[in-house]
C-alpha cells in the first residue's frame, strides 16, 4: 500500500488530484505568518494611529486612577466626608487653580479614554459602513458637547451667584 493510498482516506493526500502527499520526506508546506506582507496586501492606510489609540489608553488609564484614586481619598476621608460636601464646598475648591486643572484632567482625560473605548466597541460590532459612521458621529458630538460644557463649567464658575 503506497504513502497516497494510505492517506486517501484522510484528504490529505491524493497527487491525482493535483493535491500533495504528506510524509516524513514531503512535510506540510510552509505557511507565510499571518501578518507577514505578500504583494496582494493593501498598503496600510491608517498609519500608527491604533498604536497610539492602544498606548493612549494605558497611560490614560494610570493617570485616571491616581487623579480619581486622589479624588475620592481627599473628597470622601481627609475633607469629612460626603455630608460636607456642597455648593460652598465646591466654590472653595474651585477658587484655587490646582484644583481647577485637577478636575478638568479629569474630566478630559475620562471623557477621551471612555470615547476611544466606545469607538472601538463601535469598529468591532457594527456591521455596516453607514452605522458606524453615525455611530461615531453620535459618539463624538456627545464627547465634545461634554469636554466644552465641562470646560466651560470649571472655568467660569462663578461662587458670587445667588
Amino acid at each position: 500500500m503506497s504513502t497516497e493510498t494510505a492517506n486517501a482516506g484522510t484528504g490529505a493526500a491524493g497527487s491525482a488530484d493535483g493535491e500533495r502527499t504528506y510524509s516524513v520526506d514531503n512535510p506540510a508546506p510552509v505557511i507565510a505568518p499571518p501578518r507577514a506582507r505578500t504583494g496582494k496586501t493593501p498598503k496600510a492606510t491608517r498609519g500608527n494611529f491604533e498604536m497610539h489609540t492602544w498606548l493612549f489608553m494605558r497611560l490614560s488609564g494610570i493617570v485616571l486612577v491616581v487623579l480619581v484614586l486622589g479624588h475620592l481619598l481627599i473628597q470622601l476621608v481627609l475633607d469629612g466626608g460626603v455630608t460636607k460636601i456642597g455648593f460652598a464646598f465646591v466654590a472653595g475648591r474651585w477658587a484655587s487653580p490646582f484644583w481647577q486643572v485637577w478636575d478638568l484632567l479629569m474630566l478630559w482625560l475620562a471623557m477621551l479614554h471612555g470615547a476611544n473605548g466606545l469607538r472601538t466597541v463601535v469598529n468591532d460590532y457594527a456591521e455596516r459602513d453607514n452605522t458606524r459612521f453615525w455611530l461615531k458621529m453620535l459618539l463624538y458630538t456627545a464627547t465634545v458637547f461634554t469636554v466644552l460644557l465641562g470646560t466651560l463649567v470649571i472655568f467660569t464658575f462663578d461662587p458670587n451667584i445667588r
